[in-house]
């Protein structure tokens, strides 16, 4: 007879996620289900409003990926109005958004996973000077003195004797699934520190570009800061609403920041957990079918060739399988609802395209709180994105598989040289701690790209071009009577694309399909399970079963962001609690 075991909710994430599995007589997880269970809407209340100001309400969908969705959304209204942005514009976008990939990725190893693998209390056991040697032995970075240890050292003894863990409190520390030594453990906890205050200063790109963080500006038909030339930029005379040449070199200090922070502690300390764990690449797999929606444009020409991430889709692990992906192919993208929260007028078993999607609550499940959900009907408010009927992850790996099977360098030198370092093969990346690598592999992929956008940018300036904003379309006099498009990002957690349909001027309708969606959602009409579900699945044995900590293992390596992911609720927000993660 199965044990069913719920986590309730899955705390270091976005939003609000309840999981539940069945154990088999060995222990070992059998099924799967994960459910959203918070609120959105925000796709009905865009219904009727102008396009132009439909960023500023979807960037809300997020409290963390804000950038991602109110680019996505600006690049939906400019892909349905065949609005071109000057080069500029792709530019300021594409710094904006490696920005917001370093700042996320860093901050969910540290702050919302590195805890998983990171024993904090083990820490007042390290030995600082030991600790030294090993940060010295894996890095150049230059805080790795025994003083420097031993101050973090201290910070957290103090937590610990006023019986108040603060942020580390409520955790499985002394699990038996914790391997590090003590030494490792205090590294990990000093540089958990330091990027609390590191990520106070890399933020600062945004704000110049887009004015603040979180939420910064955006423009349908480019970007919301202009260019000054000014000389008195320099001087103190400029107004501070520009970007000038004292801002951009500002930009310039924050992306060597984040560079060293990358190169010198976040990847190293990535590879040197994942050495202490390396039967989890053998663990944690998921679909096996992995996609890409390609981002990181230099200019309008439509030519994905060029992008930095390609857009296509990988099947069955088989890197020679990559083929692009049409996101206005009906046959392609549907979302689906057969197990979800939803109904669709012409039947729940159906699969509808983005441009004709539908968001209709039908609720029937019992009312929260209950004891476990109803997983042989409807059990879930995010819906089940498919390509052709396949399920698939998105996401860091999903990259960087996709990079891999179109040949690319840099991302196959780093991958195969991580791989080699731990001396597992290739195939070991297609794991829960294969998808934790991924993600520090592409931070140190996109952070290397930056210098050369603003170096780019630079040129442009210097040879007067000042553009940043396409008005030429402003007018909605000017624009079709119907008009769809679909604006993708290739968010920190996979593929991201906003999907608009306008009429007379106005949103007639808006889908948003998200990482957290495609990864996370409910079993199909047919069965079929995603990303979150299949991986648990997958080579899973709890070792204790009051401290779940393998199923927090895998959820987090996927960086779950619920608020992205769930459409509505009903009128009752109370919450089903059986184990509290923190």
């Amino acid at each position: 007879m199965s044990e069913r075991i719920v986590v309730d909710p899955v705390t270091r994430i976005e939003g609000h996620l309840r999981v539940e599995v069945n154990l088999d007589e060995t222990g070992k997880i059998s099924d799967a289900y994960s459910s959203g269970t918070s609120v959105r809407g925000l796709e009905l209340i865009l219904k009727d409003r102008d396009p132009r100001d439909a960023w500023a309400f979807a960037q809300r969908i997020c409290g963390v990926c804000t950038l991602v969705h109110g680019l996505a959304s600006v690049r939906s209204v400019e892909d349905a109005l065949g609005w071109e942005i000057p080069p500029n514009a792709h530019l300021i976008r594409n710094l904006m958004s490696a920005a917001q990939y370093v700042h996320d990725h860093v901050m969910h190893f540290y702050h919302l996973h590195a805890l998983d693998w990171v024993d904090v209390v083990s820490a007042l056991d390290a030995d600082p000077k030991a600790t030294s040697e090993l940060a010295q032995s894996i890095s150049t970075y230059s805080k790795s003195s025994p003083g420097y240890f031993a101050d973090a050292q201290t910070r957290v003894k103090g937590l610990v004797e006023s019986g108040q863990l603060g942020i580390f409190a409520n955790a499985y520390w002394g699990h038996e699934g914790y391997r590090l030594p003590p030494e490792a453990n205090l590294m990990a906890v000093a540089h958990y520190l330091e990027a609390l205050a590191w990520q106070r200063e890399v933020v600062r790109l945004h704000a110049i570009f887009g004015g603040k963080n979180p939420h910064p500006n955006f423009l349908v038909g480019g970007c919301a800061s202009p260019i000054s030339t000014d000389p008195s930029a320099s001087t103190g005379g400029f107004d501070g609403t520009s970007v000038n040449v004292t801002t951009l070199q500002q930009v310039r200090d924050v992306i060597a920041t984040m560079r060293e922070f990358v190169e010198r502690v976040y990847l190293p300390d990535t590879l040197a957990v994942a050495s202490f764990y390396k039967d989890w690449f053998r663990r944690g797999e998921g679909v096996g079918n992995f996609m890409t929606y390609g981002d990181f444009p230099l200019d309008s020409s439509g030519d994905r060739s060029s992008w930095m991430v390609p857009a296509g889709v990988v099947t069955n692990r088989d890197l020679g399988s990559f083929q692009p992906i049409d996101l206005n192919d009906p046959e392609q993208v549907t979302e689906n609802v057969a197990r979800a929260w939803y109904s669709y007028s012409d039947g729940d078993d159906i699969g509808l395209h983005p441009y004709d999607g539908q968001t209709k609550f039908a609720y029937d499940g019992p009312q929260p709180p209950y004891t476990h959900l109803d997983v042989e009907s409807n059990y879930s408010w995010l819906k089940s994105p498919r390509w052709r009927g396949q399920p698939m992850e998105v996401g860091p790996l999903a990259r960087m598989v996709t990079w891999l099977a179109t040949g690319n360098e840099r991302a196959t030198e780093l991958a195969t040289g991580a791989l080699r370092q731990l001396d597992l093969p290739v195939e070991a990346i297609y794991s829960t701690m294969g998808r934790t690598a991924a993600r520090a592999l592409e931070t140190q992929m996109f952070v290397e790209q930056m210098d050369g956008w603003l170096d780019a940018l630079f040129a442009n300036i210097a040879a007067g071009d000042l553009s940043v904003h396409n008005a030429k379309m402003w007018e909605p006099r000017t624009w079709p009577k119907l008009a769809k498009g679909v604006g993708t990002v290739e968010a920190p957690r996979g593929a991201l694309g906003h999907w608009i349909v306008i009429r007379d001027g106005k949103i007639d309708n808006y889908q948003a399909v998200v990482p957290t969606t495609w990864n996370a959602g409910p079993r199909d009409a047919d069965g079929g399970i995603s990303a979150y579900e299949a991986a648990l699945m997958d080579n899973h044995e709890l070792a204790e079963r009051d401290k779940p900590l393998e199923i927090i293992r895998t959820l987090h390596s996927f960086d779950p962001c619920l608020a992205c992911a769930v459409h509505v609720a009903g009128d009752d927000d109370t919450q089903g609690l059986d184990i509290s993660i923190k």
